[in-house]
C-alpha cells in the first residue's frame, strides 16, 4: 500500500464516517445478504451498537494507516477475538466484497477506481495480518 492510496482511503473515510449509522447497516445488510454464515455469528447482538463498533474500529484502522506499528497489533488481538466468535477465513472475503459495495454506495461518483484500489489494497492487508494472526491463535 502506497502512502498516496493511505491518503485515498483516508479521505474517502471521512466521507463515508458523515454517515456512519447508515453505512454500517448498508454494510451488514450486505454482508448478510451475500454470506448466509455470518446472521449466526450475530445472535443476539444489539446491531446498531455493532455497527457503531465496526465504524469505530474501521476509523481506527484508517487513521494508523501511514503507521503501521500501531494498527498491527491492533488488528492481531481483533482476529485473535474474531477466532472465538467463530469467524472462519472465507469470511473474510464476504466481509471486504461487502466492504467495498458499501463504500460504493456510499461515495457515489467518488467511488473512483484509484480509491476502490487504495481501499482494496488497505482491506487486503489488514485481511492478511488477521488471517495469519488467526491461524496462530
Amino acid at each position: 500500500m502506497t502512502p498516496e492510496q493511505a491518503s485515498l482511503v483516508q479521505d474517502s473515510f471521512r466521507q463515508v464516517a458523515s454517515i456512519r449509522e447508515k453505512a454500517a447497516e448498508l454494510f451488514y445488510a450486505r454482508l448478510f445478504e451475500t454470506d448466509p454464515t455470518t446472521p449466526p455469528l450475530f445472535l443476539g447482538r444489539d446491531m446498531k451498537e455493532q455497527g457503531a463498533k465496526l465504524m469505530a474500529t474501521l476509523g481506527m484502522v484508517v487513521a494508523g494507516l501511514k503507521r503501521p506499528e500501531e494498527i498491527v497489533p491492533a488488528a492481531q488481538a481483533l482476529a485473535r477475538r474474531h477466532v472465538g466468535y467463530g469467524v472462519s477465513e472465507a469470511q473474510y472475503a464476504t466481509v471486504g466484497a461487502a466492504l467495498l459495495w458499501t463504500l460504493r454506495q456510499g461515495l457515489g461518483e467518488g467511488f473512483t477506481p484509484e480509491v476502490e484500489e487504495a481501499w482494496t489494497a488497505a482491506y487486503t492487508l489488514l485481511a492478511g495480518v488477521m488471517v495469519e494472526a488467526a491461524k496462530a491463535a
